[in-house]
């Protein structure tokens, strides 16, 4: 297979002129050659397939339904929005739905979904601080113990990355343990101090969920405190460089300041784009469950995001990568095309260790591939050099 007649966004670069082809499963050349199946971009753009590091859902599941059909469904929605590879994220459950998500976590990453593969599991919950749980189901919401989490570390195969909110009783034995097992660390949903953070940064965490949501800031902490003002997780994730974060950079989360304000202080390859989805994507307005149906937890969603019953705060996104990207080139005059497309595609990569394999057009690595028109609309997608959406 070879595509031609379109321009090749790279890591640092555009390049024009060339073509891409592929051999089996993996980029084999960068130039210009002869081949049976040729792709004519009709002068748009090829990019390396999207890699979402924190979505929940889409096409009217969610990945804690705990069953293939859901976990397949939401792969195959999320490969036509240009999103070839998914950490599946999970919520606060109770114990025995969470272990049936991450034994079907298991399941989906030997198996070819039909869409997106599955990287893993972004174990998500139930460790976060009650104050900031979000939309979170709130019976489970709980501090790491560990004759519980023990059984979650079973699956350690299995995680991509691990959150903990670092102000809970019990966080660092739960980080080190992770840590022990070579699973990444994330903060999130947390009301730490600046200085917690700084412990948690020792104990191995280096990235930060969904900056500017569910998180502590000065504001947030002065209410339990008057003086001295302390900073708190969003200062510490802007602060560090040794943190890197996400946005969801859907146009209902974040405005254009934010967004500017994140690009600014983290740059292209320490900020992710991420969809934050839940399984309301690619679906009519109106009622849904956020996480396992038994914890019957109602969300809505209502002009393309989701909100909480009485539409007082968010509850997720409901939009797919390919929003994301054109959203924030919109609203971030500083970012360059070349760098947006890195921050969905090579950044997450990095942030998971993945980026041997996945991340970037270059020889050798896997053919997850993304044909865009001229705006960057998604027209067709291929998965390990295998077409598996066409919109031409």
């Amino acid at each position: 297979m070879i595509f031609t007649n379109g321009t090749l966004i790279l890591p640092d670069r555009v390049l024009t002129g060339a073509s891409l082809t592929v051999s089996g499963d993996r980029i084999a050349d960068l130039s210009t050659c002869q081949a049976q199946d040729v792709v004519d971009m009709r002068g748009g753009y090829l990019v390396p397939g999207y890699i979402d590091l924190h979505v929940h859902g889409g096409d009217g599941h969610d990945f804690m339904d705990g069953t293939a059909e859901a976990f397949d469904a939401i792969c195959r929605c999320h490969a036509r929005h240009g999103t070839t590879s998914v950490a599946a994220t999970s919520t606060a459950a109770d114990d025995k739905y969470i272990l049936r998500f991450l034994r079907e976590c298991r399941a989906a990453k030997a198996r070819d979904t039909g869409g997106a593969r599955v990287l893993g599991a972004h174990f998500y919950g139930p460790y976060f601080a009650a104050n900031a749980r979000g939309v979170h189901p709130s019976c489970p919401i709980r501090a790491p113990e560990e004759n519980e989490f023990e059984q979650y570390l079973e699956f350690a195969d299995v995680f991509c990355t691990a959150t903990i909110a670092p102000e809970l009783s019990g966080a660092e034995a739960f980080a080190r343990a992770c840590a022990r097992r070579g699973i990444r660390l994330n903060s999130g949903h947390s009301h730490a101090t600046f200085g917690k953070v700084v412990e948690a940064i020792g104990w191995g965490v280096r990235h930060i969920d969904h900056l500017f949501c569910a998180m502590s800031d000065r504001a947030k902490l002065r209410q339990s405190q008057l003086f001295p003002m302390r900073g708190g997780m969003m200062e510490a994730t802007l602060f560090f460089n040794e943190l890197t974060t996400e946005v969801i950079a859907d146009g209902k989360h974040l405005d254009s300041a934010l967004l500017r304000l994140a690009y600014k202080c983290k740059g292209p390859d320490r900020l992710s784009l991420v969809t934050d989805a839940m399984r309301a994507v690619d679906c009519p307005d109106g009622e849904y469950i956020f996480g396992p149906p038994e914890h019957d937890e109602r969300v809505r969603r209502f002009d393309n995001v989701g909100v909480t019953m009485d539409g007082t705060a968010l509850a997720s996104g409901v939009m797919g990568m390919d929003t994301c990207v054109r959203t924030f080139l919109a609203n971030v005059p500083e970012a360059e095309l070349v760098e947006v497309i890195r921050m969905a595609t090579l950044t997450p990569a990095r942030i998971l260790g993945l980026d041997e394999t996945l991340g970037s057009l270059e020889v050798g690595k896997l053919a997850d591939l993304v044909v865009l028109d001229r705006d960057l609309n998604v027209r067709q997608v291929c998965i390990g050099g295998r077409r598996i959406f066409d919109r031409t």
